[in-house]
């Protein structure tokens, strides 16, 4: 599918839905996979055009379903709205369940709160449901410096795990070390087999692969045998488990607990987002050409 600016009808709003009008919205991996038909081919959507993406964002409450409490009209807010039906966040208005509507806490920005809903979900999910990472644990984090491998390198370090992360370039390195890693490695130069092997000798209790491609063959060496392995289900390649590790995949999908749960850690003021560039609608084409390229973090767009 091509990115276009287009004039369409505001969406409706039905008893259970809030109507926000956009501020930002965040631009996430997975927009590329949306734009090109990967989610309707593989649930069978048959969707039709317009057809607008975006999975997440933030603004302004406009309107509000006649069964729906606790908003009120002006309220600042985000949320996450997954292959929402009547049409995402890339537009200046959009109606969505309320139960993934939340509202915007003192902590973090308007902007921030437009990008966090889907990095901080799926790092989440995976630090917390499936790999269950406890005080005093080693953590491996691959892709450190993406949107969901920053997210989890503060969620590990607050939850009191030992991290080591490996990072995207010298600008990721040095993103990645002002969250508190206690090891960050370029991916791209660094002996990182060497730096891991030192950091834990004795093997890695948890790895978290938030980026595929040929430096996950040989980091699963790393991990201690019994040791757990995570990775969301996206990238690509997959890791081949050829020597027998406990490798969990996982979704990352939206629901009211782990809404909840990540306003939590965004209200406590342990998560912040890092927020790489900023751009127009009109830019569109451009956003997603950079989505493929080094960045640090997310990009969003202002409307």
């Amino acid at each position: 599918m091509e990115l276009a600016v287009e004039s369409i009808p505001e969406p409706s709003l039905d008893n259970e839905e809030i109507l926000i009008k956009v501020e930002y919205a965040g631009i996430g991996q997975w927009d590329i996979f949306e734009r090109e038909g990967g989610y309707d081919e593989m649930l069978g959507l048959h969707s039709t055009f317009p057809y607008v993406l975006g999975s997440e964002g933030s603004g302004v409450v406009h309107a509000i379903g006649k069964n729906v409490t606790g908003f009120t009209v002006g309220d600042k807010v985000y949320a996450s709205g997954f292959l929402n039906p009547k049409g995402g966040f890339y537009a200046e208005f959009v109606a969505i369940d309320h139960r993934y509507v939340t509202h915007i806490p003192d902590s973090i920005s308007s902007r921030e709160a437009s990008a966090v809903s889907g990095v901080g979900i799926t790092a989440l999910r995976g630090i917390e449901d499936v790999l269950h990472l406890q005080t005093g644990e080693s953590i491996m984090i691959l892709g450190a410096s993406g949107g969901i491998g920053h997210i989890s390198v503060q969620i590990a370090k607050h939850k009191g795990a030992r991290v080591f992360a490996i990072a995207s370039g010298t600008d990721g390195v040095a993103a990645v070390k002002s969250l508190g890693a206690d090891v960050v490695v370029d991916g791209r130069n660094d002996d990182f087999i060497l730096a891991a092997n030192s950091f834990a000798p004795k093997g890695f209790d948890t790895a978290l692969f938030t980026a595929g491609g040929p430096l996950v063959q040989s980091l699963v060496r790393c991990i201690r045998k019994g040791g757990r392995i995570a990775y969301p289900n996206g990238i690509f390649p997959i890791p081949k488990n050829t020597l027998g590790y406990n490798y969990l995949a996982y979704n990352g999908e939206p629901d009211p607990e782990i809404i909840n749960r990540l306003r939590h850690w965004i209200c406590d003021g342990n998560l912040h987002v890092h927020v790489a560039n900023t751009f127009q609608p009109a830019e569109c084409q451009r956003a997603h050409t950079m989505l493929e390229q080094h960045h640090i973090g997310k990009l969003c767009f202002k409307f």
